[in-house]
C-alpha cells in the first residue's frame, strides 16, 4: 500500500528544502515520487507538521561496547578511558548479546538507517545479519606500534574480518585503530587485505598526547604502552601531528573516514586532502565531551567545506545512541552552524562517507532512505526543545 506524506517543509537534498510537496512511498518505504502538493487529493495524504528529512546515518559507533554503559567516568581523558575499556570490557557473552540487541533497537527507534561500526570481535555480527539497519563493519586492528607483533595481530583479527557481515546491504573493511596504535607493518597488511575500494575508518586526534607522541616521542602514550609491556625503543617521532603518520601509510584508493578530529588544524586538513580528496570527517560531540570535555573547531570544518558527518561512538562514552542528540549538542555550543548544514552532516554526508549515497541520505525517487520528522524553533534552529520522530 502506498503512503503519501506531506510536511511543512521537506529536506530533499543539500540546498533544496521545499514546501508544498508530497513524498510518495511504496509499501517498503521506497520513494516513488516527490510531487507538488496540488497534484494530490488532500484526503489521501498523511499531513505532518515539521521538517521531513532522510534517515540518520551514524558514521562512527562501537556497538559491541554497549554493555559498558556508565562504566567509564566522564571527563578523565582518553588515556584513562582506554585503560577502563581494556580492563573491563570482558563480560559474559549473553550480557553482550542482549546489550547489542537493545542498542540496535534503540538506533532503529532513533531513526538511524545506517551505521559505520567498529568491531574488534564478532559479538555484534548476529544482530547485524538480521537488523534493518545497514552496517558498514570496520574490523579494527592494533599492535601498539610494535612491528614485531604485526603478523600475529593480523592473524588474530583475520577470522573476525572474514566473518563480518558483507551482504544484504552490509559491508566490511579491515581498518587501523589509530595512528598511535598501528605499526607500519600492520598498516601494510591491512592495505593488502582491502582489495576492493571502499571506506577506511581511523580514530584521529582525540587528545593532546596523541600529537605529542608523534611530535616529540614523549607523553602519556609512552607511559601507557610501557605499562602494557610494549617497548617504544624502536619508535621514531616525525615531528608532525598524528594524522601525518596515518596519511603516510593509508591507501588512498579508499575513502578516508577520520573519527573525532577534536584537535585537527588547518595544516592537518590540507595534508589529508592533498593525500586523498575523498576524506570524510566524523564528529562525535557527545563522546568528545564525555571523554575529553572538549569539542572540535567546527568553524574550521565549515571554512574548508569538509564532508563532515556525525557519529555517536559507543555507550561506553555516550549517554545515548542518537544522531539527533549529537545535532542538539552541536547546536547548543555552536549556534552559528545553520540547521540545514547540521541536517546535511547527519544524513547526506554520512551516506556519502559510507558509500551508501545511491540508496540513502537524500529524499529522491528510487531511494529507500527512511524518513524522520524534525521540529525546530521559530528561529529555524535546533534547540533542547526540538524533537525527532521516525516516520518511515
Amino acid at each position: 500500500m502506498m503512503r503519501k506524506i506531506s510536511a511543512t517543509k521537506i529536506y530533499e537534498r543539500p540546498g533544496v528544502i521545499s514546501c508544498e510537496k508530497v513524498v510518495v512511498l511504496d509499501q517498503n518505504g521506497k520513494i516513488l515520487a516527490v510531487d507538488p502538493l496540488s497534484e494530490h487529493d488532500p484526503t489521501s495524504l498523511e499531513k505532518i507538521e515539521g521538517l521531513l528529512i532522510p534517515g540518520y546515518i551514524n558514521a562512527h559507533c562501537h556497538l559491541e561496547l554497549t554493555h559498558m554503559k556508565g562504566v567509564a567516568p566522564t571527563g578523565t581523558g582518553l588515556i584513562s578511558f582506554i585503560k577502563t575499556v581494556v580492563s573491563q570490557r570482558e563480560v559474559a557473552a549473553e550480557v553482550i548479546a542482549e546489550a547489542v540487541r537493545m542498542a540496535d533497537q534503540s538506533m532503529q527507534d532513533a531513526g538511524i538507517v545506517a551505521v559505520g561500526d567498529i568491531s574488534n570481535t564478532t559479538d555484534s555480527f548476529a544482530i547485524k545479519e538480521t537488523s534493518p539497519i545497514q552496517y558498514y563493519t570496520f574490523v579494527e586492528m592494533f599492535d601498539f606500534l610494535q612491528d614485531a607483533q604485526a603478523a600475529e595481530t593480523y592473524e588474530r583479527y583475520l577470522p573476525v574480518y572474514q566473518q563480518a557481515p558483507n551482504r544484504n546491504g552490509n559491508r566490511r573493511a579491515a581498518v587501523p585503530h589509530a595512528p598511535y596504535s598501528v605499526s607500519p607493518r600492520l598498516f601494510g597488511l591491512i592495505n593488502e587485505l582491502n582489495l576492493e575500494a571502499g571506506t577506511l575508518s581511523i580514530h584521529n586526534q582525540e587528545t593532546p598526547p596523541e600529537n605529542e607522541l608523534f611530535r616529540s616521542g614523549t607523553g602519556a602514550f609512552v607511559e601507557l604502552y610501557e605499562g602494557f609491556g610494549a617497548s617504544m625503543q624502536g619508535f621514531r617521532p616525525n615531528g608532525l601531528s598524528a594524522i601525518h603518520y596515518a596519511l603516510e601509510h593509508m591507501d588512498s584508493k579508499h575513502r578516508f573516514l577520520f573519527a573525532h578530529n577534536t584537535l585537527s588544524e588547518q595544516r592537518d586538513i590540507d595534508a589529508a586532502l592533498l593525500k586523498n580528496p575523498q576524506c570524510h570527517w566524523v564528529s562525535n560531540p557527545n563522546a568528545n565531551l564525555y571523554i575529553e570535555n572538549r569539542l572540535p573547531d567546527y568553524q574550521l570544518f565549515l571554512d574548508n567545506n569538509l564532508n563532515v558527518c556525525l557519529g555517536t561512538d559507543s555507550l561506553t562514552s555516550n549517554w545515548q545512541l542518537s544522531i539527533f542528540a549529537e545535532m542538539q549538542t552541536i547546536a547548543r555550543y555552536n549556534s552559528f552552524i545553520p540547521t540545514e548544514k547540521l541536517i546535511e552532516w547527519a544524513t547526506t554526508n554520512g551516506a556519502r562517507a559510507l558509500g551508501y549515497e545511491n540508496e540513502l541520505g537524500t529524499i529522491e525517487v528510487g531511494k529507500l532512505p527512511g524518513l524522520n520528522l524534525l521540529t525546530i524553533n521559530a528561529d529555524g534552529k535546533i534547540d533542547q526543545d526540538s524533537t525527532t520522530e521516525r516516520i518511515s
